[in-house]
């Protein structure tokens, strides 16, 4: 008799519609490292999807602005949409330093994000830790019902497990369950959505679907907008299949957008223009 523990990550992989999505995201993403362009310019896709990448995630906490503005930007030390930018910005620098450490630990690679993207805007003992009973929450978009702290303990511990257990399933599929269960539990006092979103980039550079991280699929989240990006949350909060096949494929469609955005950038580059 086998004694091998289920894998639930795998599980997942195997619900109706996901399959499409993983492997309609795979073309995808081979296409796009297959553009003639990164056999010579691939550092410079590479930064330009991170700026687009923490435009595209900035705009889903609030904070949209145009690309160029960001940019332009030297300081992001102002108001509350500047503060939200600058931590895009310095997330995205800092995911692909971290795919040892997430391989050892995700749980201090979660504290490491939570803290760089504070930057010093929060209470010193409130960041990079866990929230604790009682401790509020700013996050604006999501409404969700608040875990209390003995909850996100658990399932962060679940959450960590999973992912040092390692998985059959599709990078897509565990990218995208990290994102949504980050995104449920809201474990730190800011900044979880930008949080949430720069694991599943690591995720998805660390698994090897995108190693050199130019398929930001925070483009992708924000062109499909606040409203779809909140629908498909909820599908994942219901914990159903259909809910969950949905998410997953929201989050596959953002993967595939970021590659047109990434393609985009490439035919600019080989034109000159970019």
């Amino acid at each position: 008799m086998s004694t091998t523990a289920p894998d639930p990550l795998a599980t997942l992989g195997a619900l109706p519609g996901v399959a499409d999505a993983v492997d309609s995201v795979r073309k995808a993403v081979d296409r796009v490292y297959g553009h003639r362009v990164m056999r010579r310019r691939s550092n410079e896709v590479t930064a330009e999807a991170a700026l687009r990448g923490a435009r595209g995630s900035a705009a889903l906490s609030g904070a949209d602005w145009n690309l160029e503005e960001v940019r332009r930007r030297t300081d992001f030390s102002g108001d509350d949409e500047s503060q939200v930018i600058g931590a895009a910005l310095r997330l995205t620098a800092e995911a692909g330093q971290l795919l040892s450490i997430w391989r050892q630990s995700p749980l201090r690679v979660l504290a490491r994000l939570h803290l760089v993207a504070a930057g010093g805007a929060a209470p010193d003992d409130a960041v990079g830790r866990p929230r604790l009973a009682g401790e509020p929450v700013d996050e604006p978009l999501i409404e969700a019902p608040l875990p209390d702290a003995d909850e996100v303990a658990g399932r962060l511990e679940g959450l960590c497990g999973l992912i040092l257990a390692g998985s059959a399933a599709p990078a897509l599929v565990t990218a995208a369950v990290v994102h949504g269960e980050l995104l449920a539990l809201r474990p730190f006092g800011s900044y979880n959505g930008l949080v949430a979103r720069t694991a599943q980039r690591i995720v998805l550079i660390g698994s090897g679907l995108d190693p050199k991280s130019i398929c930001p699929a925070e483009v992708g989240h924000a062109e499909q907008g606040r409203a779809a990006y909140v629908a498909a949350f909820e599908g994942y909060l219901s914990g159903t299949p259909d809910g969950m096949a949905a998410w997953i494929a929201h989050c596959g469609r953002a993967v595939e957008l970021g590659v047109r955005e990434s393609t985009a950038v490439c035919e600019a580059l080989q034109r000159g223009a970019a």
